[in-house]
């Protein structure tokens, strides 16, 4: 993953940002659907749309009426696409960084979306007890395996029977032994789609699995 610099000592899933304020906004076309996103220093990305991120969104299925969760959102554009991809869905976006939360509450204004909502919160803490159709997330590799870990290994317990786990990974940054840790947790995963040095992954929740 491309890492923007989030001041010294501090990366952009920090629970408390200290860097100093530095907006920015992007303006992007992905899947034929224009954004425009406020970013800022202390948050994952600053100033350009991540291409694993864009990646990521080029290959969701996204069907109408689903609910989505968009964990580790940053400012929000992976919500705020799967937003207008699912047609009467609802997105959850959940970030441990406030100053991100921030950001993505910002941008569904901007981006006129309605069915969405920002909670604040560590990885799947904001959505206990609930479940969903599909995870979303560019998994925060600087915070270390045991986060990723974690986003794979609690995943099951937050689909619904079917629902499905999308992750991107750089592949020199461990994107097979990721694969390796969605299979081991749901049975199998696939690779959905690469291209710029990233893999898509995709993982289905049999029913019936706890």
């Amino acid at each position: 993953m491309t890492h923007s610099p989030a001041g010294m000592g501090e990366h952009y899933s920090s629970a408390r940002p200290t860097s100093r304020r530095r907006p920015a906004d992007v303006s992007v076309v992905v899947r034929g659907i224009p954004l425009t996103l406020r970013t800022d220093a202390g948050v994952f990305s600053r100033g350009a749309l991540d291409r694993g991120t864009e990646l990521l969104i080029e290959a969701l299925d996204l069907g109408p009426g689903e609910l989505i969760l968009d964990l580790g959102c940053g400012y929000g554009a992976i919500g705020i696409a799967a937003s207008k991809l699912s047609e009467g869905g609802h997105v959850v976006l959940t970030d441990v960084n406030p100053r991100a939360a921030r950001l993505a509450k910002e941008n569904l204004r901007t981006n006129d979306v309605a069915n969405a909502e920002v909670r604040v919160g560590d990885l799947y803490e904001p959505v206990r007890g609930m479940a969903f159709d599909h995870i979303l997330s560019n998994p925060p590799l600087r915070a270390g395996r045991a986060v990723v870990d974690r986003i794979v290994a609690e995943a099951p317990a937050h689909l619904l029977d079917g629902g499905r786990l999308w992750l991107v990974a750089r592949t020199r940054q461990g994107a097979d032994a990721l694969r390796k840790r969605m299979a081991d947790a749901f049975g199998t995963a696939q690779v959905v789609r690469r291209g710029s040095g990233y893999k898509v992954l995709s993982a289905s929740k049999a029913a019936g699995s706890p």
